[in-house]
């Protein structure tokens, strides 16, 4: 709190009744204050200065509107004091209303030009607004008027540490603890910038010595909570998370964090909760509603989901970033992915590229392309790339793997690795870092496998590590940038009115843009329904979709098709307990006896897609279609029901079925959807006949014809970098 003069009294208003207000308040009893400022407020209602103190105290309880109100009180009465707009002006900072922050701030220091603390709110307002140059400017501004501001030292610090230039960072931080020994804070911060750079022993090191100078430093123990979640012990990072929250138990970023740790450890139901207090705290935090909101899909807690419809329009879509994976399933709406898309990451990607300077390959010398991927071992998307690593053109290309995340060193992963021209970890490097090395390697088409999925590193490619950079097969939708040049489509993935969509320009491939490895063995176990726990007799609708991708529209079908179909099941994937009770709650309200819905368990690869091969039919999801395991049922000879929709989530099934020319599996609406799946149920020989019109087409069709799909692919390649050869821009290329 800015305090004004103390002898700058109100009339009939004693000493005594400031010094016993402002003793409370250094004494952190802000309730106190509150109820005896109040009080004099209503006797003596232009005393400005009580008015600023219940704003403090109000403010200090994070009780925004009351304290703006008290703040413009103190203006209307004394508009010639600066505290009164410095101190409204931070309240706007937290309200987020930044523009109108930034013009009461600017009203603070027109008052006192030597105003150091206006200048460091005004910087920490236009830092909030990406203004980084601005805000800079405003810090050092502060060190011209007082060049032993240590708010202001460490204000630079963090924007040179969030810029990755840690060395200028490290400096800062250096230059406030030279001015005080003793500064927690800055010790604090140092060690979360040695966590970013990975080196946690040190980070460990600087947060104990945060610790050993103010014991009650929440923020230290929160960020030796991040520690241990990197390093993986779990437990100690919940404890430090609590230790932090014993402290400061209103923090938001504290419950968040403790949330993110339960979601980690598998326990769903529990992060639900953390986040919820997170909103309980910070009610508008559209990222944390969003993570609740996926968890919430992945335990299909539909009536929750029912509750927060109402923001699904607003969150990520007016200024506040999301993570823009969460809200793929619970909406099928192209424009507001890509809007949420482009704010994540305008907010998230503040580098700037590399030095552009890329040499045009001798047309007899190879393209570089290199695959950067958290996920090179045994998940989907390796499993589809596979093969196509394998038969790229080695005369043509030479093929680069850049493994982004620690990963497991299994069968897929030595596969993968034997596969590449060049195989490298980048784990242990940061973003810049892992840009340069691949600037070294003189790559000219840099591939990005994840997107905006678990453990990408978008940030990578903002430093342009490439002339010619793709998104491609990990993320279902546009990334948003401008820095990713094109994505990897077809004509039904991408029809040419949903262009706009998307920032980046398709590479539209002739048949469907997800690759497949006809290689991919399927046991000849004999595996039995009865292993599966499958009734013998009884038709089997089958979704092994992931369970956030199931909505209740989906399963209001379903479920009515189970009425329908006498004695028929529904299998599901098995993924977590809150899901499987939620599943059998929602079928009992809907008559369906929780017997009929059976869920398959764990088993290897290709015992799982051997076991497609004991249902009758695959039931897609709408928002987010099935991706993999569409075409792991179709490769098993199981037959694809889906409908199709507007996005690109929403539309990869249609693309795998129009590529096996299954096109009357097809359905543009949900009565169509219904139909169509109780009439094959109903139908045994039409059923029959799409059976073996699948396992013909499956080896006869494009689909699962790797070599050719790698053909389509490297031409799609050679006409992005021919147009980068010829210095023309980026365009819509069809192979």
């Amino acid at each position: 709190m800015n305090k004004f003069n103390k002898n700058s009294i109100t009339e009939n208003l004693t000493q005594q009744n400031i010094n016993e207000l402002l003793t409370l308040y250094n004494q952190g009893k802000l309730s106190l204050v509150i109820t005896k400022a109040s009080r004099l407020v209503k006797n003596f209602p232009k005393a400005y200065v009580v008015w600023n103190i219940l704003g403090s105290a109000h403010l200090g309880l994070g009780e925004l509107t009351k304290a703006a109100n008290a703040f413009k009180t103190v203006i209307n009465l004394k508009p010639e004091i600066p505290e009164a707009y410095n101190n409204f002006g931070v309240v706007l900072y937290n309200l987020g209303d930044l523009a109108r922050s930034s013009y009461i701030l600017n009203k603070a220091i027109e008052i006192k030009v030597d105003y150091v603390e206006a200048f460091n709110n005004l910087g920490n307002t236009l830092k909030k607004q990406n203004k980084i140059n601005e805000a800079l400017e405003k810090y050092f501004k502060c060190l011209s008027i007082k060049p032993d501001y240590l708010e202001a030292y460490n204000n630079i610090a963090i924007i040179f540490q969030e810029q990755e230039k840690y060395d200028e960072a490290v400096l800062y931080y250096n230059k406030a603890i030279n001015l005080k020994p003793n500064y927690d804070i800055a010790f604090s911060n140092l060690g979360e910038l040695f966590f970013e750079k990975n080196e946690l022993e040190k980070a460990i090191e600087y947060l104990n010595k945060a610790i050993s100078i103010n014991p009650n430093l929440s923020e230290a123990y929160n960020n030796l909570g991040n520690v241990f979640y990197k390093k993986g012990e779990l437990g100690e990072a919940i404890n430090f998370y609590n230790k932090a929250l014993s402290i400061n138990p209103v923090s938001y970023q504290f419950n968040d964090n403790i949330a993110n740790v339960f979601k980690k450890k598998g326990d769903l139901f529990k992060a639900i909760k953390y986040y919820e207090k997170v909103l309980s705290i910070m009610p508008n935090l559209e990222r944390v509603r969003a993570k609740k909101l996926h968890l919430q899909a992945s335990i299909c807690d539909w009536k929750l989901i029912k509750q927060d419809s109402i923001f699904f329009d607003k969150i990520g879509t007016t200024n506040q970033s999301i993570t823009p994976f969460s809200l793929l399933s619970l909406e099928d709406s192209p424009k507001r992915h890509k809007k949420r898309s482009e704010i994540y990451c305008k907010n998230k990607f503040l580098q700037k590229p590399l030095p552009f300077d890329f040499k045009i390959r001798e047309i007899d010398e190879p393209i570089r392309i290199g695959y950067f991927s958290s996920d090179f071992k045994e998940h989907p998307v390796a499993y589809l790339i596979a093969k196509v690593i394998e038969k790229h053109n080695k005369g043509q290309f030479q093929v680069y793997g850049y493994s982004i995340r620690e990963t497991e060193k299994d069968s897929l992963y030595k596969r993968l690795v034997k596969s590449f021209d060049v195989f490298k970890d980048l784990s242990h490097l940061n973003d810049k870092e892992a840009a340069l090395l691949a600037r070294e390697d003189g790559i000219d088409i840099a591939i990005d496998l994840n997107g905006y999925t678990q453990n990408s590193r978008t940030g990578i490619f903002a430093y342009r590590i490439a002339p010619i950079q793709i998104n491609y097969l990990g993320y279902p939708g546009t990334l948003g940038t401008d820095f990713m040049d094109y994505i990897i489509a077809d004509n039904n993935l991408i029809p040419e009115t949903s262009q706009d969509f998307y920032s980046e320009k398709p590479i539209y491939l002739p048949n469907t843009y997800m690759p497949t490895d006809n290689t991919r063995e399927i046991s000849n176990k004999a595996i039995t329904r009865k292993e599966m726990s499958l009734p013998e007799d009884s038709f089997v609708f089958c979704c092994f979709n992931n369970n956030y991708k199931i909505t209740s529209e989906e399963f209001d079908i379903w479920m009515r098709l189970l009425g329908n179909v006498k004695g028929s099941v529904l299998w599901l994937r098995k993924s977590n307990k809150w899901s499987e009770a939620n599943f059998r709650l929602e079928a009992k309200k809907r008559n369906i006896g929780s017997s009929r819905i059976i869920f398959a368990e764990r088993v290897p690869i290709e015992e799982h897609l051997a076991r497609y091969k004991l249902a009758d039919l695959f039931v897609d999801t709408f928002n987010f279609n099935a991706h993999t395991t569409a075409c792991e049922a179709l490769w098993a000879g199981l037959p694809v029901v889906t409908k199709i929709g507007n996005g690109f989530a929403a539309r990869v099934a249609g693309s795998l079925l129009h590529a096996i020319d299954c096109p009357e599996l097809i359905t543009k609406t949900k009565e169509e959807y219904e139909a169509l799946m109780l009439e094959l149920a109903t139908n045994s020989k039409k059923l029959s006949k799409i059976k073996e019109k699948v396992l013909s087409n499956r080896m006869s069709k494009p689909l699962f014809n790797t070599e050719l799909y790698t053909e389509n692919l490297e031409n799609g390649y050679k006409r992005a970098y021919q147009l980068y050869a010829d210095q023309k821009k980026t365009e819509i290329i069809f192979t």
